[in-house]
């Protein structure tokens, strides 16, 4: 029995928080976890009155913190996420920074696999771990601050702009970035203030967005998320079982530019952008326009084409009337990889609505998070494209904008970014 567990097994003070035991089996309702490793790993377990429901399994859920990459990056999207833009607090130098990475290491890792910690407020007494995942990441700015600038990825720079890009400057950017993600609100709750009190005289939130996606087990079967527009979203994503997943989505050792930069071997770049969907103008056309609009079908996900959901789209198919099945400036067609170069991101988004306008309108769309190993291989050119010709680009907002760098995972007794802090 690990020190962890025999802790858990006589403070009876932590059972309220952390009464699942975990045991090697399938997930219930919310299916295999994919951990920071990248192996399928799921733990279920039972409550103590007996006799579990799905809920109980989808609590149980743990994905390591330890390992090559870090979790929540090909983790499947859990039903919460906050994200997090942080700034340095002046004065805050290179040590004060590595012992708060420590600090965060230490917790998320205990956090995650269900194990109390100092200070518990118990936000989230009674609740399993429920798949909660903590990535970090870096900003630009962060390399500048500390005297790294050397050891800073000529792929960390300012994203260009964008034709009509409406960019808040107080949501976007930072010096350090979080993704917490869980199966239960009071579970990510948790972990966002026990993060925001061990960072107090180092760093500040500078930006939060909350989002949120399919709960496990809401649906009869498991299913790509739908967004706030109604479309199956997601479909396209790149997969693990394809043959250049680690190249697309992680630096590798040969692709880090220099000796400097090799601290960034088995990480990766995110970019987030946070897009309003203008979900009265899309609501005022119809179905079929909709479907057009995407190029896939609003019902299954199907490409306009035909097959289902997984069928690969047929580009050149054309109607009776002669014209493409998918249109020239379809949304599927335009951010396709044969269209882009083969350029490909690992899109990890989530939806969010928060309240609506002065006019009625919904202030609501897409968190999105986009993983790749170079955005100037990813996502820039797939979004010049997009604002050049997208048919779905008329419905949307982007109104904030980051990208970070984000450290490889790290192994149990290191912390994250520790190669680069104390390279």
């Amino acid at each position: 029995m690990s020190p962890e567990a025999s802790d858990r097994a006589t403070d009876h003070s932590a059972v309220s928080r952390r009464r699942f035991v975990g045991v090697a089996g399938a997930a219930g309702a919310g299916g295999l976890v994919v951990g920071a490793a990248g192996g399928a790993v799921a733990f279920a377990g039972e409550s103590g009155d007996g006799g579990g429901t799905a809920l109980t399994h989808v609590g149980a859920t743990t994905v390591p913190f330890f390992g090559r990459h870090q979790a929540g990056i090909t983790t499947p999207a859990q039903a919460k996420a906050v994200l997090l833009g942080w700034d340095l607090e002046p004065g805050a130098d290179r040590a004060a920074v590595a012992a708060l990475m420590r600090r965060w290491s230490d917790t998320a890792a205990r956090l995650t696999q269900g194990h109390p910690v100092d200070g518990d407020d118990q936000v989230a007494a009674d609740a399993g771990p429920c798949s909660l995942t903590v990535t970090f990441g870096f900003g630009g700015t962060l390399f500048d601050k500390l005297g790294l600038a050397a050891r800073r990825p000529a792929a960390l720079k300012p994203l260009p702009p964008f034709p009509d890009d409406a960019l808040d400057p107080a949501r976007s950017d930072g010096d350090l970035f979080t993704q917490i993600c869980a199966d239960d609100g009071l579970v990510t709750f948790g972990a966002v203030r026990t993060l925001q009190k061990l960072a107090k005289g180092v760093a500040r939130i500078r930006w939060q967005m909350n989002g949120f996606a399919r709960s496990p087990g809401a649906t009869a079967k498991p299913m790509t998320h739908r967004n706030l527009m109604g479309q199956i979203d997601g479909t396209n994503n790149p997969k693990e079982s394809d043959p250049k997943f680690d190249e697309k989505i992680f630096v590798t050792e040969a692709a880090a530019p220099s000796p400097e930069q090799q601290w960034l071997t088995g990480g990766t770049y995110v970019v987030f952008r946070r897009i309003r969907m203008l979900l009265d103008a899309w609501d005022g056309i119809d179905k079929a326009h909709q479907e057009r609009v995407i190029g896939r079908s609003k019902d299954t996900g199907a490409p306009l084409s035909g097959g289902g959901e997984h069928s690969a789209a047929d580009f050149g198919k054309r109607g009776p009337d002669g014209e493409l099945v998918i249109g020239a400036n379809a949304h599927v067609r335009v951010a396709a990889p044969e269209f882009n170069r083969g350029s490909s991101m690992l899109r990890r988004g989530y939806s969010y609505h928060d309240g609506f306008g002065s006019d009625g309108a919904p202030d609501a769309g897409l968190l999105f998070v986009a993983w790749q190993h170079d955005p100037d291989d990813g996502f820039v050119p797939i979004q010049r494209k997009l604002a050049r010709g997208d048919a779905l680009s008329p419905f949307l907002r982007h109104e904030a904008s980051a990208m970070f760098v984000i450290p490889p995972g790290c192994a149990r007794g290191g912390y994250v970014g520790q190669s680069l802090l104390e390279g």
